[in-house]
């Protein structure tokens, strides 16, 4: 298995402290990473670790194995939004929990913290699969640090841009308190 660790990823569809199933199958824990096309070092690097996924997908399955599935998707050629343009991605997943801390490495408890826009550092293990003839190279979510704050993915317009701070009203009482 080959683990990495992928730094200054934007994260979108993050279900970090609550595990998730978008329809079928077992929930797990879950984030797709963006990353930056133009971030060369970074790209090499993910390739390496799954060209080694693939070597021991045909050491364990055997010499006519050949991974037709690949993690790392181009977010141009696939229709997922204005987040993905100019960005690969990859779904990462892990049936536990990861451990999810701050700049300082100090455990983040609350969900609200850690949330799809924000960026983070990512660690990821690549290794290769054989489930009902298909092949392929999956990414199992390791631990993940947020390292600075981003525009939410989620859609949602902050109240402060909606709203206009009211003066408190004193209620007339007609007298009643004097």
């Amino acid at each position: 298995m080959s683990r990495i660790t992928i730094k200054n990823v934007r994260l979108s569809y993050a279900h970090l402290f609550e595990p998730y199933t978008a329809g079928e199958g077992d929930p797990k824990y879950s984030a797709a990473l963006l990353i930056d096309k133009n971030d060369a070092e970074t790209v090499k690097r993910i390739a390496e670790a799954i060209k080694a996924a693939e070597r021991a997908g045909v050491e364990k399955f055997g010499s006519r194995w050949k991974a037709n599935r690949n993690p790392l998707r181009d977010g141009d050629a696939e229709d997922k939004g204005p987040a993905y343009v100019g960005k690969f991605f990859m779904n990462a997943r892990s049936n536990t929990a990861p451990s999810v801390v701050d700049r300082r490495v100090k455990k983040i408890t609350d969900p609200a913290e850690v949330y799809s826009g924000c960026y983070a550092n990512v660690s990821v293990e690549f290794y290769p699969y054989s489930a009902s003839g298909n092949n392929g190279i999956a990414c199992g979510l390791g631990n993940v640090q947020k390292i600075r704050d981003g525009e939410p993915l989620d859609g949602r317009v902050d109240a402060s841009d909606e709203f206009e701070v009211l003066e408190d009203e004193t209620p007339d009482l007609g007298g009643l308190l004097d």
